[in-house]
């Protein structure tokens, strides 16, 4: 893997937080999410290590799909992977 710079780091993170919320409202509408949280962490020394935590809180009468946030987290990294390949 070719050597990241620190700006492609920060494009990389803001694609995985971009694309795990795009997922989530494709799947949910907004007004049933009451708190969104999304943490990307990344680690790069040798390659590549993305940590990607999704926290959702939705509103009572809400009836999301029940592994919603580990498909936005799966969503997002094969976005992140798209992005390497494609630079």
């Amino acid at each position: 893997m070719r050597k990241l710079s620190d700006q492609e780091l920060d494009e990389i993170s803001e694609l995985a937080v971009k694309s795990a919320e795009n997922f989530i409202y494709s799947k949910i509408p907004k007004k049933e999410v009451l708190d969104l949280d999304i943490k990307v962490e990344l680690d790069y020394h040798e390659g590549l290590d993305v940590d990607i935590n999704v926290d959702i809180q939705f509103d009572p009468l809400s009836n999301p799909e029940d592994n919603i946030a580990e498909d936005a987290v799966d969503y997002a990294i094969a976005e992140i992977d798209s992005y390497i390949a494609k630079n």
